[in-house]
């Protein structure tokens, strides 16, 4: 089986002095490498081909035999890493945190492993009889949600 390190290495020094990141990759047990990688502005297909190719360049496939995809991260998939958060900033945003429940607002801000969404809800005001529609903040930790993704937005 092909060693994650080794194509993490590769993938690594293709990304040096570029502005794309590294998503993921996955390796499944046939030998299909699976790698994401993701931009601030999006991801060039030409960019995924030069990426594969060098990839290709620098492992044998005399040693084993392997299947390569490279990809971007998919605009609505949810977030594998903190950078995919910074890009988002601003832009309407679905989080299902660690008990089940769904949140969708604005990712306001991220710090660290924590983010910050703005959600629109109604919030019970002292001395009116009736919630008001309110902007709230939920602050959120990366590692104890189950998911964030980008809302895509046909408005």
């Amino acid at each position: 089986m092909i060693d994650k390190n080794v194509v993490k290495k590769l993938v690594d020094e293709w990304l040096k002095d570029k502005e794309y990141f590294l998503v993921g990759i996955d390796i499944s047990q046939n030998d299909k490498i699976v790698v994401e990688i993701d931009h601030a502005d999006g991801v060039w297909i030409e960019d995924c081909v030069e990426l594969s190719k060098y990839i290709e360049d620098h492992l044998s496939r005399d040693e084993e035999d392997y299947e390569l995809e490279v990809g971007s991260a998919g605009l609505g998939q949810p977030f594998k890493v903190a950078q995919q958060y910074v890009n988002f900033i601003d832009k309407e945003v679905e989080v299902l945190d660690a008990d089940g429940k769904k949140y969708q607002g604005v990712l306001k801000s991220v710090d660290g492993d924590s983010f910050v969404v703005t959600v629109n809800e109604k919030v019970m005001v002292e001395g009116k009889k009736r919630p008001q529609k309110m902007d709230v903040d939920h602050t959120f930790d990366m590692n104890n949600v189950k998911y964030t993704k980008y809302l895509i937005s046909f408005k």
